[in-house]
């Protein structure tokens, strides 16, 4: 098998696996925190906690951990055939 394969096949299952732990860090805390009554609810910086840290807090963090990954764990890949890893 081509060398760009197996790179695009790993770069493929970071990408799902970051997708994957994206909705599960949604649903734990929208989930989790947004259960109770709204009479309920706690607020940070006026916004239900739960909204906060599930869609705000949750896109600045999966934000640092792609530009994490991108730079650190994804590589150039030619796109010539007669190069090759």
């Amino acid at each position: 098998m081509d060398g760009r394969f197996k790179i695009a096949n790993r770069e493929a299952l970071i990408g799902v696996a970051l997708a994957l732990f994206n909705f599960g860090w949604w649903f734990f805390f929208a989930y989790g925190l947004g259960d109770a009554s709204p009479e309920d609810y706690s607020y940070v910086f006026g916004f239900p906690a739960w909204f906060f840290y599930s869609c705000i807090v949750g896109f600045l963090v999966m934000v640092a951990l792609v530009i994490i990954v991108v730079r650190w764990w994804f590589v150039e890949v030619p796109f010539d055939e007669e190069e090759s890893l």
